[in-house]
Order: C-alpha cells, then sequence, then structure tokens
C-alpha cells in the first residue's frame, strides 16, 4: 500500500467513527428531536456517491470509509424515525 492510501484509510476511520457517539447518544436517549433529517438525507445521498466513485477510480479507503459512513447515516435516520414523537 502507499502512503497515499494509508492516509485515505486513516481520514477514513476518523471522520467515520465520528459519528459513532451520535448514534450511542441517540440509542441511549431514545430521542432524536434535534437531527436534521433533510441533513442527513442530503448527507447520505452525497455519501452514496461518493462511495460509487470509490468503486471507479478502485480506490480502497474511499470505498471502506464511505459504506461505514453510509451505514451509520442510514441508522440515525432509522433512529431518529423509530424514536419520532
Amino acid at each position: 500500500m502507499f502512503l497515499h492510501d494509508w492516509i485515505g484509510l486513516v481520514a477514513g476511520t476518523l471522520t467515520t467513527v465520528a459519528f459513532i457517539p451520535q448514534v450511542i447518544k441517540i440509542w441511549r436517549s431514545k430521542k432524536a428531536d434535534d437531527i436534521s433529517v433533510s441533513m442527513f438525507l442530503i448527507f447520505t445521498v452525497g455519501v452514496a456517491l461518493w462511495m460509487i466513485y470509490g468503486i471507479q477510480i478502485a480506490s480502497l479507503p474511499v470505498m471502506l470509509a464511505n459504506a461505514v459512513t453510509m451505514m451509520l447515516a442510514l441508522v440515525i435516520l432509522i433512529l431518529k424515525y423509530r424514536y419520532r414523537k
């Protein structure tokens, strides 16, 4: 692996892991009132497009980071729907 691949993997890991505290907070509190559905929908579509881009250029860091980020964003959207008032 090249240095740029390692930098991409570390960057992707950090930006993806950043969503985990939000998922945990929503899961524990059973509240997602402050989560913007429109922001997360737009974000999820953007992440899906980044993942497609990663597949097209055969970039493992781009594919992995965006696949996991998309799953976490979808979990947040599902929890937002599940815990709505």
